[in-house]
Parts: C-alpha cells; sequence; structure tokens
C-alpha cells in the first residue's frame, strides 16, 4: 500500500508548517476534507502517533464517509512505516473501536470519523491502552508530536491485517440485557445513512422486535437528514413514521452510531438526560449506592431521583470525557449527557449506544407503560434546549452574568450556573467557536419564558 507523495512528506520538512493547526482539538481531530484535514496530515498523524503511543499493535476502524477509505489507506501507511501492525476493523460505529482494543488487548486504536458533523468533515478518534484502561488520546498532543518535522520510520514495515470483531462484540453488548424479557415490540429505528445501518441488522435475529428500518443504507452524503439527531428538522422522518406505522417508540442512531435518542409513541424525541434516568434506575436496582454521572446541563431531576433511587449523583463538566472521568474516580455505573452519550462502567468506562439501545428495550418492556407517560413521570420542570449566542467577548459576558445574579447560588464548574429555588440557568462558553450556550429549567413554562427573555436580552446587550 504504497503512497508516494507521503515519501516526500516525511524528507520536506517545509511541508509539516501546512497541516492546519485548527483540526487538532482536546479529544479528537477533527476538519473539513480535504482542505484542512487530508491523506498528508493522515500520514503524519499516523507517524506521530505511534511515535507518542510507543504502540505496536493498533486497531484502526473507519465510518461510511466519503473521505474515510481514503484517510485509512494514508493514515495506516503512516503507522506501517513505524514498523507497526495494523489490525484493520473495516466499517464499525466507533464503540466498536473502544471494545476492540480493550477486548483483544491492542496497544492503541484509531476510528476514522467525524461523528455527527457534516458530510464535507472528518476525523480521528484515538485511543491507547494503559495500565488495563483505555485512554483517550488528546488531539492537542498529536499536534505537539508532528511539529517534529523528520520523524524516523522503521527499516522493516508492519503490516495490515483485516479482523472480524462482530461476534465478539454482540455477545459483549447483549451480556447487558435478558433477552427474554425483552417484548415483541414494534420499533423504528433511524440509521441516518449511518454507522447504525450496519449493525442493527445484526441485532435482529437475536431480538424479538419487529424492527421498521429507516435510512439503513451506508450514504457519506447523509441524503436523509443531518447526522446529528438534535439538528432542526432531523427527526421529522421518524416522527411521521411512527405515527403512519403506528409503533410502540423509535430510536435515531448519530452518523457514528454512538449517540442514540429514544422517540416516543407520539413521535417526540425524549431528552437524553431523561434516558440517563431510565438507565440509572435500572442499574441502581442491581446495585445500590453506586455513583451516577451527568452534566452541568442535566435537568435537577437527575440527582433528585439518583438519590430518591439510592444512587450517588456525581456532576460533571459538559462533554463525554468528563462523565468518564467522573464514573472513574466516583465509582459510577452509568453516565450521560443531554447530547446523548452515555457510557457504561462494564462497557470500559465508555460509551456505547447499541449497549443503551438494548437496555431501553428491556427497561420499556418492564415499565408495561408509554413511552411518554415514562418520560412524564421523570421530567418534573420545564426546560429548554441549548440556546448559542455568537459573541465578541465570551469572558465579558460571563461577568456581567455573575455581577447580575449575586443573590442566586453560583457554581462555575462549567461556565457559570446560577440557581434559584424555582429556575437555574447555565452559561458555558464554548472551546472552538465563539459563542456561548445557555441552559434554563424551571417550574412553570411562564417562569421559564420570563427568564429566557431577561438572559436573552442581557446577553446580546
Amino acid at each position: 500500500m504504497e503512497i508516494n507523495p507521503f515519501d516526500r512528506l516525511r524528507i520536506d520538512a517545509e511541508r509539516s508548517r501546512s497541516i492546519n493547526p485548527n483540526i487538532f482539538r482536546a479529544y479528537d481531530v477533527r476538519g473539513i476534507y480535504p482542505s484542512e484535514l487530508n491523506e498528508e496530515t493522515a500520514y503524519k498523524i499516523g507517524q506521530g502517533f505511534i511515535q507518542l503511543t510507543k504502540a505496536k499493535k493498533v486497531a484502526v476502524g473507519r465510518d461510511m464517509r466519503l473521505s474515510s477509505l481514503a484517510l485509512f489507506k494514508a493514515l495506516t501507511e503512516g503507522i506501517i512505516a513505524q514498523g507497526v501492525d495494523v489490525f484493520n476493523l473495516g466499517e464499525i460505529p466507533t464503540e466498536c473501536l473502544y471494545f476492540a482494543v480493550a477486548y483483544y488487548h491492542y496497544d492503541a486504536g484509531f476510528m476514522i470519523t467525524a461523528s455527527h458533523n457534516p458530510p464535507n468533515y472528518n476525523g480521528f478518534k484515538m485511543v491507547r491502552k494503559r495500565r488495563r484502561m483505555i485512554e483517550v488520546v488528546s488531539g492537542n498532543k498529536m499536534a505537539e508530536i508532528i511539529k517534529q518535522r523528520n520523524l524516523p520510520t522503521s527499516e522493516e514495515k508492519g503490516k495490515i491485517i483485516g479482523i472480524n470483531i462482530w461476534r465478539d462484540f454482540l455477545e459483549h453488548i447483549f451480556s447487558f440485557v435478558d433477552v427474554k424479557k425483552i417484548k415483541p415490540f414494534r420499533v423504528v429505528i433511524d440509521a441516518g445513512n449511518g454507522m447504525a445501518g450496519k449493525v442493527t441488522p445484526l441485532l435482529a435475529s437475536k431480538l424479538p422486535i419487529e424492527i421498521i428500518p429507516l435510512n439503513f443504507k451506508l450514504d457519506g452524503n447523509f441524503p436523509a437528514h443531518s447526522p446529528n439527531p438534535l439538528a432542526e428538522g432531523a427527526t421529522e422522518q421518524i416522527r411521521k413514521e411512527i405515527i403512519k406505522k403506528k409503533a410502540d417508540f423509535g430510536f435515531i442512531f448519530d452518523g457514528d452510531a454512538d449517540r442514540i435518542f429514544l422517540i416516543d409513541e407520539l413521535g417526540n424525541l425524549i431528552k437524553g438526560d431523561i434516558t440517563l434516568l431510565l438507565l440509572a434506575k435500572y442499574f441502581l436496582k442491581k446495585e445500590t449506592g453506586k455513583g451516577v454521572t451527568y452534566n452541568v446541563v442535566c435537568s435537577k431531576t437527575v440527582p433528585e431521583f439518583v438519590k430518591k433511587w439510592g444512587g450517588k449523583p456525581i456532576r460533571t463538566k459538559v462533554g463525554f470525557i468528563n462523565v468518564r472521568e467522573g464514573l472513574l474516580k466516583n465509582d459510577g455505573v452509568v453516565g450521560g449527557e443531554v447530547s446523548g452519550h452515555f457510557s457504561f462502567r462494564d462497557n470500559y468506562y465508555l460509551d456505547s449506544g447499541f449497549v443503551a439501545f438494548l437496555i431501553l428495550l428491556q427497561i420499556i418492556s418492564e415499565a408495561e407503560k408509554k413511552v411518554s407517560e415514562i418520560a412524564k413521570e421523570l421530567s418534573s420542570y420545564v426546560k429548554s434546549s441549548e440556546i448559542n449566542f455568537e459573541v465578541t467577548d465570551k469572558e465579558k459576558i460571563l461577568n456581567k452574568i455573575k455581577n447580575k445574579y449575586l443573590d442566586g447560588k453560583l457554581d462555575y464548574l462549567d461556565g457559570v450556573t446560577v440557581e434559584y429555588p424555582s429556575w437555574w440557568f447555565n452559561v458555558r462558553p464554548s472551546n472552538t467557536e465563539p459563542l456561548v450556550r445557555l441552559t434554563i429549567e424551571a417550574d412553570t413554562k411562564e417562569l421559564l419564558e420570563e427568564k429566557k427573555k431577561e438572559l436573552t436580552a442581557l446577553i446580546k446587550h
């Protein structure tokens, strides 16, 4: 798998200066293909990753994006040039990369994906195994490594070895549930032309449910709708299909299938923090006293119910990595976010859309109620979706808020959170864009709307 242009990259120090620094982020690498992230950069990242991790066996998987195969060829050429073997997992959802590294004891792994970003994006999620634990590799660390102009290569190249993980992966995720307890529901599943379209058919023969498929054909153009289920209009198709087919409920996945959302029988999306509560109750029934992690923009119903069920609520910053750290450090069993990421202790403390999918099937089966009724019982307050404001000075906005709401209970775990007896809000700055993000929750819809107007005026003026 020789790619001559990459040989020139190795010896031409000046070329390394053309790598776009903006693609390197706190937890991954992501950018527009090919203007920001291309084959030359991928080759260099492959080289640099081995220099950083000292890995000898690296698993690599990719999603169905149009540029993923080209980036796979370039990335793996950079890895094998270091004398390191690549274990090719093929087209997989992100969680399969995590599983493979942990289960087969590879030293490290790459997932080629841009998750829920638009079709012209791609990227790398990177992990390594350290002392029996899977660790996420920072994109920023990669940026530092590949600044070196002439990374060394090995005289003897590594090999690329094909691996089929499906039997072991399915056995792993099904270990979380008792299939006999799952009822024969009619369930609409929207794969959004992403990786869920490949995996869901593998589950179908093992489940008693009738699956009504939407957008199962893998297509990196994402013709049906945005690969982000929270994007405007993304759930309209599944809403109509659930009502038309009189389905019991539905699920929608994001592009790389690590995020999942439950849709009720009326076609309404159940917010991620309410879904987290369903999962928390399931685990706390089995293990009272364990920790449940949630982030600062989750509803306050989360800690209230977790305490009621005998669990320990653990509040974290926004971000899957932070939720995972909360699990690791606080004897946690499950964690989640409004964004639809759900992490599980027994899944190597990593997130899985398909583990959540199977557990939710069992939870709903045992509840013997409609999904809308289950969700209503856990929705004690009225909460806004996240509102984004474009600003020139994020710090100035945060200071204005701190000064205006001094009479409330303030904390600074992630941005500014202010709590009052009948409402609370959080304003946090984006790490990558000139934005601040606002979340509000109140006891009533009227109070929510009043406070939304008040805060919007403060942020905009």
